[in-house]
């Protein structure tokens, strides 16, 4: 006898799609047979891992029969050195998306409401709705987010807002002053997000560092990855910093054991490494400046990034420029999921992998013409 178990699901989630991640290298070798495959589609760090974090995770392997520690108390300890935050502050994580995850179950249920932006972070309504929560979707302002609006949707029953900055994957930034004229518009029960995955990269004049706000609002959470200047994306940790309540309350549905041993001790590793933070800094302001001038002589329109990818503007048939470029061995992010359908998001590599996405690109462009 069948059931239909998706009718038996909770409505939030009978209403979604499966996350889709950027095409693996040996995903596309095995469909194209493309042996050199240059993969600039998931905003990975080109340099490779530090060669402290080899040599930490090569120590560890040791101990791999031992369960984690499971408060992640030398990370949390280094955590707090490197941001001047106390270490009972942190909430850790299997990646970012963890932490929003939480974030979502702590506070979100049936009859409350999210806001967030038009061309936000997909994990955003995924963990909404999940949670049986309304999402309130506020319009892009210049591919950004609208702050004011943002401020201004908040209703009598929304709990969290969720914002990104940089944004991906528009690669748009906010500055510090705009985020406090909007905290003061925000009301003080309502938890507000800041999701800093890419803030590493951001230079911009009056730079936000939520971090630094943070004594400021009781109701401001900070998220943070490891997963893209610090070159640890396979390894999955990132973190939250905020108030005592708030991280008391999201590491009681913290699962045990949720960030792995390796991780913790790559993560403590390439806090250390000052070197390769500044590297991986000076590759992706070289490439952004390789890659946006390369577009340009092309004439392809793209929106201006504080990120380490760029989303590029095409005309015409966009999936059948993404599928050239992948016969041709360049890996690339589509992103109509995120209404954007004309675009599609480069991230930025190593200066030959660039060199070889903008000659493909060339390449399929002329024969459009």
């Amino acid at each position: 006898m069948s059931c239909d178990f998706i009718a038996q699901a909770n409505l939030g989630v009978q209403g979604l799609h499966p996350y889709q991640p950027g095409k693996p290298i040996e995903e596309l070798q095995r469909e194209l047979g493309v042996e050199h495959v240059v993969k600039l589609a998931s905003n990975e760090n080109p340099l490779g891992p530090s060669p402290k974090v080899v040599a930490a995770c090569s120590a560890a392997a040791q101990d791999i029969c031992r369960y984690p520690d499971a408060s992640g108390f030398e990370l949390k300890k280094a955590l707090s050195a490197y941001l001047s935050v106390d270490a009972e502050l942190f909430t850790l994580g299997n990646g970012s998306n963890d932490v929003l995850d939480l974030i979502a179950r702590t506070f979100l249920q049936p009859g409350t409401s999210a806001v967030y932006s038009q061309h936000g972070f997909i994990v955003y309504p995924i963990a909404v709705k999940a949670c049986g929560a309304r999402a309130i979707v506020t319009p892009a302002k210049q591919w950004g987010h609208d702050l004011t609006a943002m401020a201004a949707a908040v209703e009598v029953d929304t709990k969290v807002i969720f914002i990104a900055n940089p944004n991906n994957p528009t690669g748009t930034s906010f500055a510090r002053a705009e985020f406090t004229d909007f905290m003061a518009q925000v009301p003080a029960h309502v938890v507000v997000v800041l999701d800093e995955a890419y803030v590493e990269f951001n230079d911009g004049e009056d730079q936000l560092d939520g971090v630094t706000l943070l004594p400021q609002y009781d109701n401001l959470i900070v998220t943070r990855t490891f997963s893209k200047a610090w070159g640890l994306a396979a390894l999955r940790v990132g973190y939250a910093v905020a108030g005592q309540q708030i991280t008391d309350l999201l590491n009681r549905v913290r699962a045990p054991f949720n960030v792995n041993s390796m991780a913790l001790v790559a993560a403590e590793a390439v806090l250390a490494d000052a070197d390769y933070l500044a590297q991986s800094r000076a590759v992706n302001h070289d490439g952004m400046q390789q890659l946006t001038t390369g577009l340009e002589k092309l004439g392809v329109t793209f929106i201006p990034s504080a990120g380490n990818f760029i989303a590029a503007e095409f005309r015409g048939d966009v999936m059948a420029i993404y599928q050239k470029l992948l016969e041709q061995g360049v890996i690339v992010r589509p992103v109509g999921v995120y209404e954007m359908p004309q675009h599609l998001r480069i991230s930025v590599g190593l200066e030959s992998e660039n060199t070889l996405l903008l000659q493909a690109l060339a390449k399929v462009l002329g024969e459009q013409v």
